[in-house]
């Protein structure tokens, strides 16, 4: 019994965690590189952190997490009304090591690039 409740606090889901990419902030001479990622509520710091870490290979200095509720919303329909709820998320602020200046968002095509300073 002592081992199961061991074992299961250092289970590794890693391959199936969700993370979206909501927003990226390249570095400035003041702030490191930052990028905001949507994940599950159950994802800790470290976990998250992990993930970046060995499956992207990207140098992460500090991970900030927010707990969001989801939003509880009515729907009026003829003979009654419908309530439901969006489900509940986590936001996590990942600022990078010194050693990522760009974060590399966008796409920058040659083509359009040469129209461009063909047209200055």
């Amino acid at each position: 019994m002592f081992a199961t409740r061991y074992l299961s606090r250092f289970r590794q889901w890693m391959p199936t965690m969700p993370m979206v990419l909501v927003d990226a902030v390249n570095a400035t001479e003041r702030a490191n590189a930052q990028a905001t990622f949507r994940v599950l509520p159950r994802m800790t710091k470290h976990e998250i952190k992990e993930h970046l870490q060995k499956i992207y290979d990207l140098p992460v200095k500090r991970v900030n997490t927010m707990n969001y509720l989801g939003k509880r919303k009515r729907v009026f329909g003829q003979r009654r009304v419908a309530y439901y709820k969006c489900r509940d998320y986590k936001k996590a602020i990942v600022t990078f090591d010194d050693s990522i200046q760009e974060l590399g968002l966008g796409v920058k095509l040659p083509e359009i690039e040469a129209e461009k300073v063909n047209e200055e």
